[in-house]
């Protein structure tokens, strides 16, 4: 890339790379907070990738270690989301989740789940037993449970059209098909090529890298950032299967947990719609593209917890990838929100390895990040 020129760059106060749901966030709260602010997305639309492609659900913080970011920001995220919906009149739903087990194993797991759980500071986990669970869901086989009433399902394009209604209202504005191509730093602010039908070079004085899976690649090509700060990337595919008419559940049901991910587990749309994943799948390049073969691996996984499904019935839906920074085979990384505390350049915050439960997180994180800032 050429080098960028001061003279000719645009001076703006703060850019923010990406309106998926987190970087509306972002900008959203530093909006509120007084900031004048300019959100660069890529493509012609709003959270088109990471936000639009999860089982929109409103997570507990039931999984993640204590003291992280991951279980912090979740479960303030969890009780502002829940405000916000309320004010806004977003869809949403507390509908609860079932976490079921089989055999010993599993549940000896459920007590370590809640012990995690009451430790990040979620004490509403409330055990079942069998016949308590058959009471509750009839069509549901699993020897315990542990029912999570504070987790819910949200319509997630609704809230990301009431988090840039907010920015706007407040003063900031989202330029779409506006990709970001490179940067500098300098002495007053991060230097920024922007592409698009008007491409231009744009001076920030603060600049939050909320590129999803791209944030890695963009952290990269920051002339004079140092690349010790920068994490590698890693991409985990989830495939999704619906199923046709409505399913016997009230409550979403999740298996215990795997390595990568939280299981083929069933979720709930706001109409009632069932669907089932994600699964695992590491590749190598964005491939959104649902096999449908690959669901014929989701039958056995749901027929543990629900006996009664019809052969041939699941359709492929669509797929999401998690932007990983560690990874086949390693442990799930917590969130990077990284600021100039961390890496030394003023003005500077990428957000790495934002996943699950990025979408719960989503208010949390953006205050944060207005907090780093302001420091």
């Amino acid at each position: 890339m050429p080098a960028l020129s001061i003279d000719e760059a645009v001076p703006v106060d703060c850019v923010v790379a990406g309106a998926g749901v987190v970087g509306l966030a972002v900008a959203r709260a530093l909006a509120l907070a007084g900031r004048e602010v300019l959100v660069l997305e890529a493509t012609g639309l709003i959270g088109s990738e990471t936000s639009a492609r999860n089982s929109e659900v409103i997570h507990a913080g039931i999984y993640y270690p204590p003291g992280s970011l991951k279980a912090r920001l979740c479960v303030a995220g969890r009780e502002a989301l829940y405000a916000y919906c309320a004010e806004r009149r977003i869809g949403h739903k507390r509908c609860g989740k079932l976490i079921v087990a089989h055999g010993d194993a599993e549940i000896a797991r459920l007590d370590a789940i809640r012990a995690r759980a009451q430790a990040c500071g979620v004490d509403d986990l409330e055990p079942l037993d069998r016949a308590a669970l058959r009471d509750m869901e009839p069509a549901l086989k699993a020897e315990a449970a542990l029912l999570s009433p504070s987790t819910g399902i949200i319509d997630s394009h609704g809230l990301m059209l009431a988090l840039q209604g907010d920015i706007e209202d407040h003063g900031g504005s989202v330029a779409f098909n506006a990709p970001i191509l490179g940067g500098s730093l300098a002495t007053d602010g991060i230097l920024l090529e922007v592409g698009g039908a008007e491409p231009m070079t744009l001076l920030a004085a603060s600049f939050v890298n909320s590129a999803g899976h791209g944030a890695v690649a963009l952290a990269r090509a920051l002339e004079g950032f140092d690349p010790r700060h920068v994490p590698p990337a890693y991409l985990c595919k989830g495939s999704y299967y619906s199923l046709p008419g409505r399913a016997p559940f009230a409550r979403l049901v999740y298996p215990v947990p795997e390595a990568a991910g939280l299981g083929v587990h069933l979720t709930l749309d706001l109409g009632g719609q069932a669907r089932f994943g994600p699964d695992t799948e590491w590749i190598e390049t964005i491939d959104y593209n649902v096999d449908p073969a690959r669901a014929e691996r989701f039958y056995e996984a749901i027929r543990r917890y629900w006996p009664a499904l019809p052969d041939g019935v699941l359709a492929p839906a669509y797929a999401g990838i998690r932007p990983k920074i560690t990874p086949p085979g390693a442990a799930a990384a917590d969130f990077r929100i990284d600021s100039p505390a961390e890496h030394g350049v003023p003005g500077l915050v990428n957000l790495f390895g934002i996943e699950s439960p990025g979408l719960t997180a989503s208010l949390a994180i953006g205050d944060l990040v207005a907090e780093k800032l302001r420091r």
